[in-house]
This record gives C-alpha cells, sequence and structure tokens, in this order.
C-alpha cells in the first residue's frame, strides 16, 4: 500500500488476502483499516511448468531445506531480539528517571550487546544476548514494581479513613442502622 500515515510500530492494522483461482491466478487485496485505502493486484503467471521442471524444484527445495530452516530460525530470533530492545527501550524513556544509574547502565550495556550480536548470523549468540538482556529487564521491572508500591503505600496512608472513622460511615450511609449477625434454622412445615 502507499500512502500510508507514518505510525508507531504495532499502529497499523492492514488486511491482506490472497486468493488463487482455478486458472492459477494469484489475487492479492491489501486494505489499511484506518484510512480505507486499498490495493488489489492480480499475479499470472507467463507461462506453465512442465513436470520436470516441477520435480527439479522440488528436489532443489529439499536439498535446500536444512539451509532454509536455519535461516528461518535466525530471522525469528532476529524479530524476536528487535522486539525486545523496542519494548526495554521504551521503557527505559518512560521510566528512566525511576531506575538508579548502575541498573540503567547495565540494561543498557545488554542492549547494545544485543544491537551488535544480532547483526551477525549467529543465532545461538543472538538467543543468549536476549537471555542477558531479559535477566537485565527483569532486575528494572523489580525495581519499578518496588518504586510503584511504596508511592501507592504512601498514598494508602494518606486516604485511608480510620477504622473507627470508616464504620461510623458505613452507619451513616445505612441511615443508623446496626448491623447485627444472627444465626437462623430452617424450619420444615413437615417437622413443626
Amino acid at each position: 500500500l502507499t500512502g500510508i500515515p507514518p505510525a508507531p510500530r504495532g499502529i497499523p492494522q492492514i488486511e491482506v488476502t490472497f486468493d488463487i483461482d482455478a486458472d492459477g491466478i494469484l489475487h492479492v487485496h491489501a486494505k489499511d483499516k484506518a484510512t480505507g485505502s486499498e490495493q488489489r493486484i492480480e499475479i499470472k503467471s507467463s507461462s506453465g511448468l512442465e513436470d520436470k521442471e516441477i520435480e527439479r524444484m522440488v528436489r532443489e527445495a529439499e536439498s535446500h531445506k536444512d539451509e532454509d530452516e536455519k535461516l528461518a530460525k535466525l530471522a525469528e530470533t532476529r524479530n524476536h531480539a528487535e522486539q525486545l530492545i523496542y519494548t526495554v527501550e521504551k521503557t527505559l524513556k518512560e521510566h528512566g528517571g525511576k531506575i538508579p544509574d548502575t541498573e540503567k547502565r547495565d540494561v543498557e550495556a545488554a542492549v547494545e550487546r544485543l544491537k551488535k550480536a544480532k547483526e551477525d548470523d549467529n543465532a545461538d549468540a543472538i538467543t543468549s544476548a536476549m537471555e542477558d538482556v531479559t535477566k537485565a529487564s527483569h532486575k528494572l521491572a523489580e525495581i519499578l514494581y518496588k518504586e510503584a508500591s511504596k508511592q501507592q503505600g504512601q498514598e494508602g496512608t494518606k486516604a485511608a479513613p480510620q477504622p473507627e472513622a470508616a464504620g461510623e460511615a458505613q452507619e451513616k450511609q445505612s441511615g443508623g442502622d446496626k448491623v447485627v449477625d444472627a444465626e437462623y434454622r430452617v424450619v420444615d412445615e413437615d417437622n413443626k
């Protein structure tokens, strides 16, 4: 699609439909849900393939299967790394003032190592660097959680009514009636 306005990662929603008809023509339809902008394209085969060519292509695909799986794993690992980098950097940007400098430097260093590892073709190195970033970000989350708990605790002690005052408020709300616990028993019409 062309003419889509710039937006942060994860915000644009594009619906893509692929249809193959009986003649082998591929119909692709893409629509941006936000703007309603849509585009269609048809992909036609310029010439048919002979059975020998199809068999040769299948054999080639099978011979490169392991290499393709390795490349797919590398691409998937890189995508996960990119998402982790984005999330951690966003958290640092939003909550950087609440984090002690030593922990902040540790997280930033781990993210930089992951960025460098992501540029190589070694999925294991990327995974290892991702684990380091994850561990560092867990410390970050722990610090933020403790900070939030402290703030809630301070606000809670200021705003929480005293127990006696809370009881009086309940009495006023219920019109001054007192609530009394009582025991009861079921009386059956047959067993009077």
